[in-house]
């Protein structure tokens, strides 16, 4: 159950008395419907980071100067006095709650610290900025419950949105300023000499700086700023109640190539799994900020030539991977386990920990060896994808020649023996004519682990309306993938796009057919869903396009749950 008041963080200010916070910001909160709660600055970033993960949003409140030293740069002569207790702590705290995809707005020197935090910087002093000779007087002793000067908020912002007007009068003293806002953040405001004023995602996610003061506003009875506290409550609860969603059902993304990434090196893989880096989008603490339950890793396997000598090295080299997923689990099994059903994935939830399950991308694997599916459904495989790019001998792929006319001869045996297996048929990158004949020979409903929609994007990998409609009929389910070619054909695609896709396939096929493949590290990724992190980022659009809490237990992982054990009791 979500609370009805989300919890608001607020940064505490650091003065005479230690701690200390202006009421305008706790009051504002409390006004937009939030609880707040006071972030004191400390050095315990095990205790920082506990405390985020109670949080549904966060508000970085103003205070002194950002110490230059922690950005590379060397302090000014002009730079005004600063407060070593607050500024590593609050820079891991964005970085943190950035990972962590938890609502935030920053208010003054929080605007600073946004950009500073996630790869932007700041003027040390405004003088220093190469605004136009005729300054504004950015720095005044008037009251703060006034305004200075005006600002003018972008057209297509969210800060537009918010408050509805081009131009507004705003209280915005500082000598500090943004200089740069970074790659995940965007100039939304700026006064008329051109000081940033104002900035926000640019990945669509719930962040917003502010160089001036709304809660003075607010203090004083003007309601002209509470809106932007509306807005962060209003975002905290979604976020609140996406993680309700994901604290209580399984989370699954159905498709991600991360062993791509391996090494002959099982050190450097298990380093690479266990710790955030960002060799790979998925990794264990990247799999914990977005909330993500469990992943189907690949062994993914480039179409080849196809000779018997081609073929015990193609099936060699699945072995290895599947081989290798299985040590990075098996060093990190105090946060991870292997999986194959879906009682494997809620034990491992119960337990804290994260689930990895095995398929096979490319059916090549095997040659034309029909032993070799019990190998590798004995090594723990869920699913085959049948092709890749290019025919093989079991069928035709969506960029091949046409070679059999669909499935093969030895492709119908394929799929009759992966049913007794109990591993399911995979027909993303498969020809229509391939994905057809599948689905008219199984006898369990098959899936497309990673396939989008044809009509938002014409790309022959992605399905029909009329391929989603026979899918559905046949019990399958088809997992929106995040690969930007498959989601538009031009411009850049982001999350929205990916959103739209899964909309469309709802709309057509029926909200229990569809689901999340990302493709993630086989250059599967968009802004706003760029890595495992941002999995919640997903669930949290979802609310917002008016999914219900069941529906999106049936999109993040039901829906591929189900036919999995549809599947595995046949």
């Amino acid at each position: 159950m979500t609370r009805q008041h989300p919890l608001i963080g607020i940064t505490g200010n650091y003065g005479e008395k230690g701690c200390e916070l202006a009421d305008g910001y706790y009051l504002s909160v409390l006004r937009a419907g939030g609880t707040p709660v006071v972030v004191p600055p400390h050095e315990d970033h095990e205790a920082l980071v506990d405390l985020l993960d109670t949080l549904d949003g966060i508000v970085f409140s103003g205070g002194g100067d950002i110490n230059p030293l922690l950005l590379g740069e060397e302090p000014s002569p002009l730079l005004h006095s600063v407060c070593p207790q607050r500024d590593a702590a609050e820079l891991f705290l964005v970085r943190e709650a950035f990972h962590r995809q938890i609502p935030m707005l920053g208010i003054c020197r929080g605007i600073q610290l946004m950009a500073a935090a996630l790869g932007g910087s700041v003027w040390q002093d405004i003088s220093l900025s190469p605004a136009p000779p005729a300054l504004l007087k950015h720095s005044q002793d008037m009251p703060r419950e006034f305004a200075s000067h005006t600002v003018r908020i972008s057209e297509g912002s969210l800060l537009r949105n918010i408050l509805g007007v081009e131009t507004l009068p705003v209280n915005s003293f500082h000598h500090q300023a943004v200089r740069e806002p970074g790659p995940h953040l965007r100039i939304t405001a700026q006064s008329p000499d051109g000081i940033i004023e104002a900035i926000e995602s640019s990945e669509h996610r719930a962040l917003l700086g502010l160089q001036w003061h709304p809660e003075c506003f607010i203090l004083r009875g003007d309601e002209t700023m509470l809106p932007i506290f509306r807005w962060l409550t209003d975002e905290a609860r979604t976020f609140a109640q996406a993680k309700h969603i994901h604290e209580n059902n399984i989370t699954l993304d159905s498709h991600c190539d991360t062993p791509m990434f391996f090494t002959d090196d099982s050190q450097e893989n298990i380093t690479m799994f266990g710790t955030r880096s960002d060799k790979v989008l998925v990794n264990l603490p990247k799999m914990t900020e977005g909330r993500l339950d469990a992943s189907i890793m690949v062994a993914y396997l480039p179409q080849g030539e196809r000779t018997e000598e081609a073929y015990r090295a193609v099936t060699a080299r699945t072995d290895l991977l599947l081989t290798q997923i299985e040590e990075i689990v098996r060093a990190n099994s105090d946060r991870v386990g292997l999986a194959q059903t879906r009682a494997d994935i809620l034990r491992l939830k119960a337990q804290g920990k994260k689930a990895i399950l095995r398929g096979i991308e490319n059916g090549y694997a095997i040659g034309h060896d029909l032993h070799l599916l019990e190998h590798f459904r004995q090594r723990g495989i869920v699913y085959m994808t049948l092709c890749h790019n290019g025919d093989n001998d079991i069928c035709d792929s969506a960029r091949g020649n046409a070679e059999h006319g669909g499935l093969s001869p030895f492709g119908r045996e394929v799929v009759q023996e992966m049913n007794r297996l109990g591993i399911l048929v995979d027909m993303s990158h498969a020809a229509e004519t391939s994905f057809y004949d599948a689905l008219e020979l199984s006898t369990v409903p098959i899936v497309c682990s990673h396939s989008s929609a044809r009509a938002l994007c014409n790309h022959p990998r992605n399905l029909t309306d009329d391929q989603m409609r026979a899918l559905a009929k046949h019990g399958g389910v088809a997992q929106t993938t995040v690969y930007q070619g498959f989601l538009r054909t031009d411009g850049q695609a982001t999350i929205v796009d990916a959103v739209d896709h899964l909309c469309h396939a709802a709309r057509i096929m029926g909200v229990e057919h569809v689901g999340l493949g990302t493709d993630f590290d086989g250059d599967g990724g968009v802004p706003g869903l760029a890595d495992a992190s941002e999995v919640i980022n997903f669930t949290r659009h979802l609310l917002q396009r008016h999914f219900s809490e069941d529906d999106i237990r049936l999109i993040m992982g039901g829906n591929f749950l189900r036919v999995m054990e549809t599947c595995s009791r046949s």
